[in-house]
């Protein structure tokens, strides 16, 4: 959860409007109920039944205009099996260079 607040809190100094979810459950909710989210900023490893990259997949068939970034620690996975256009941004990463690859994956 820290990691996430941290992420969250650099995003919004770089002037973006975050919504946070604790799993890919809340996410899901958020992204059915909105239609203005630009990004989805995922973790491979996420707790509940599904995890970052079967989220990232979900998010890319219903939306594929959806910007997706996914990240991890721990987990690397095969790149060349992350959706199409998603960002891999291994942790640690700088702030500026999370808040660059969201203005590369904005919708605009």
């Amino acid at each position: 959860m820290l990691i996430r607040v941290l992420a969250a809190d650099s995003l919004q100094e770089n002037g973006f409007d975050v919504l946070e979810a604790a799993d890919a459950g809340e996410a899901l909710r958020i992204l059915n109920e909105r239609d203005d989210v630009d990004v989805l900023f995922t973790d491979v490893s996420m707790p509940g039944p599904m995890d970052g990259v079967a989220l990232a997949y979900l998010m890319h068939d219903r939306r594929p205009d959806l910007g997706l970034i996914i990240t991890s620690g721990r987990d690397t996975p095969d790149l060349a099996a992350l959706p199409t256009s998603s960002v891999y941004l291994a942790k640690p990463y700088l702030p500026q260079e999370l808040a660059d690859a969201v203005e590369r994956q904005t919708v605009h």
